[in-house]
């Protein structure tokens, strides 16, 4: 059973959360997931680190409500106990040699691109923190970003706060701006994603982009998290979960993976308004 420390609302359907785990905290890197289990009924969901502390053995992890089991985990409080809470799993995030760094960010993924920056900014690597949200009402952490980075920028697609642009605009601008990034880190929506590829690209500059968006079960026996990779010998099958979460975002077949986020879109919201209406009775 692992402690819950500390919970942490950043919107009403996003939240932190600080779990007693030492074993993980002491082994963690930026980019590896856990998988935890809220109860002993309960599914097991991949969940990538945010961040982890090794002196106090603590580890966080943001999760967005959207179907059963994050709805049950959501009513778990502060000083209760979850099932499992196994890791640290995964690749850690690697950008060896690189001086200048473009970490982008989008949506709840910003949760995802704060650890990496945070230990490319604490190694002495120059890092420009790129995030967007939809609107002024779901920006979060932007303290913790100002601090994990050397330059940061921030917008959001109605102007609501900052300023109106995408992250690939932002991006765009930076290099145009002569930045001369060695390499960029991204991670968000899978079409977001893909657009921040095709702008780096076009500069050539080598981009690695988080997969752990598609993750489902996390082990690799569900397939779910299957992609395909264009490599020089022709196409090669992958799975997000064993084989990375990071990969070569030229060689990720964009399309084929961004028709496998959506598969259970719809699912995930049934099964969450199946669990809040139990609760629902289970109050009454």
């Amino acid at each position: 059973m692992y402690r819950i420390v500390k919970k942490r609302p950043l919107t009403p359907t996003l939240v932190l959360i600080e779990i007693e785990a030492p074993m993980i905290a002491r082994k963690a890197e930026p980019g590896q997931f856990i998988i935890l289990r809220v109860d002993e009924d309960g599914e097991r969901i991949p969940i990538t680190i945010h961040d982890f502390d090794r002196e106090k053995g603590t580890v966080s992890i943001i999760y967005q409500i959207v179907g059963a089991t994050t709805e049950k985990l959501n009513q778990k409080q502060e000083g209760d106990y979850i099932q499992d809470f196994v890791g640290p799993l995964g690749n850690a995030t690697e950008l060896p040699g690189a001086k200048k760094v473009a970490v982008v960010g989008g949506g709840v993924g910003t949760a995802i691109a704060f650890p990496v920056a945070k230990k490319l900014h604490e190694s002495g690597v120059h890092v420009d923190l790129i995030v967007g949200f939809r609107n002024k009402d779901v920006v979060v952490l932007e303290d913790e970003f100002r601090k994990a980075s050397t330059n940061f920028y921030v917008g959001t697609d109605d102007g609501s706060y900052v300023r109106k642009a995408l992250v690939t605009e932002l991006l765009e601008e930076q290099i145009q701006a002569g930045a001369n990034y060695d390499a960029v880190f991204c991670v968000g929506p899978m079409m977001m994603m893909k657009f921040v590829c095709k702008v780096t690209e076009k500069y050539n500059i080598p981009t690695v982009v988080s997969m752990s968006p598609i993750m489902v079960d996390g082990t690799g026996m569900c397939g779910c998290c299957r992609l395909t990779l264009n490599e020089e010998n022709g196409p090669v099958t992958k799975f997000a979960c064993v084989d990375g979460p990071d990969f070569d975002g030229f060689k990720v077949d964009w399309d084929e993976s961004v028709k496998r986020s959506r598969m259970y879109v719809e699912w995930e919201r049934h099964k969450h308004e199946e669990t809040c209406n139990l609760f629902k009775k289970e109050v009454k």
